[in-house]
């Protein structure tokens, strides 16, 4: 059975930082492409980053650029994202992923940015 946790999600103020984790089960995590994918309050699912399964391509978001950082850890099955410079419109029910459009994921971690 396919499994994917996240953990490390929470509230924090404008500018804060979180370190979101994802640990997988059930497939093998060291040849799959992982994304990270958000849902906000009233809106559609939508991308924020993926890497590749050798951590060889790395994508992101053009709002998140620059501030997120996803990172792997294949020998652990983890998926990793650090949030830095969080913004209000970061709030969101994140997800780890299979794919960039989310439809394998996990159950989401709610990280809320607010003063």
């Amino acid at each position: 059975e396919v499994q994917l946790v996240e953990s490390g999600g929470g509230l924090v103020r404008p500018g804060g930082s979180l370190r979101l984790s994802c640990a997988c089960s059930g497939f093998r995590f060291d040849i799959y492409q992982m994304c990270w994918v958000r849902q906000a309050p009233g809106k559609g699912l939508e991308w924020v980053s993926c890497v590749r399964s050798d951590s060889s391509v790395i994508d992101y978001k053009d709002s998140v650029k620059g501030r997120f950082t996803i990172s792997r850890d294949n020998a652990k099955s983890t998926l990793y994202l650090q949030m830095t410079g969080l913004k209000a419109e970061d709030t969101a029910v994140y997800y780890c992923a299979q794919n960039k459009f989310g439809t394998v994921r996990g159950q989401g971690t709610q990280v809320t940015v607010s003063s």
